[in-house]
Order: structure tokens, then sequence, then C-alpha cells
């Protein structure tokens, strides 16, 4: 897929949103390059969600990765909080050619230092897709 430039300048965060769904790999293109069994993988709409018990048990055998934990991050004025360096560590580190996989909690709702937070486009990070990301029981 060729990468696709949005302005967020001229572009409020749905438009753009909506613009990278379009983009977005399936989840049989996800399970592809994942290397999944089908039968880990659970359809779920559009999206998917996958069998965790299942994988770790056909993982068993190999050997144990890293684990990164981002917690209790103050959000800069752009907005980059805990999701927002989570997505960067596993893009830094896929793009130094290392298998990384990540899971990100329910983001927060509210407002944290007059900046919405959630990755959701309350600064200039934006996580797609953007309502399956942000909508749903925060906690809050």
């Amino acid at each position: 897929q060729v990468p696709v430039a949005y302005d967020a300048v001229k572009m409020k965060d749905w438009q753009i949103s909506e613009a990278a769904e379009e983009n977005m790999p399936t989840p049989d293109e996800w399970g592809e390059k994942l290397k999944l069994e089908e039968d880990e993988i659970i359809p779920y709409g559009r999206l998917c969600k996958l069998d965790f018990m299942k994988i770790i048990d056909r993982l068993k055998a190999k050997p144990d990765g890293k684990y990164i934990e981002v917690t209790a991050i103050t959000p800069t004025p752009l907005g980059e909080g805990k999701s927002t360096t989570s997505c960067g560590l596993m893009e830094g580190m896929g793009k130094r050619g290392l298998n990384v996989g990540g899971a990100l909690r329910q983001p927060s709702g509210g407002p944290t230092m007059n900046i919405k937070g959630t990755a959701a486009g309350g600064g200039n990070a934006l996580l797609i897709p953007m309502t399956e990301f942000s909508m749903g029981l925060t906690g809050d």
C-alpha cells in the first residue's frame, strides 16, 4: 500500500480518520502479516480480535520476547502521551526490523491539561480507527 499524507492543518481529525480507514488492512491481511493461524483471528465487524490463548499455546516452544510497559506520562501540548509513545516505540522498533506487537488499553475520555487525550486528534496524534479506539467504557 502507498502511504498517504494527511494534512492536520487543513483536515479535521474525523476527515483524516475516514480517509485513512479506506487504506486500513483487512483482518485477513493483518493475519497474514502477523503469521497468525485462521482460527486465532476472531472477526469483529470490519476489524478483528485475537485469541491470545491459542497464539500463546502455539508459540510456547518459542523463546520469550521482550516486554515494554508505558505508564504515567503527562501529555505534551501536542497531545503526545502514553498511546502515542507506545505507537512510536512500536513503529521505531519495527523500522529496525524487529517483530513488534502492542496492546493499547481504552484511553481516557477526559481532558488533560486542557487537551483532550485518547490519541484521537486532541493534538496532532491520531490512531486509526479513531471511533473504535476512543469509544466505549473508559473508566472515567
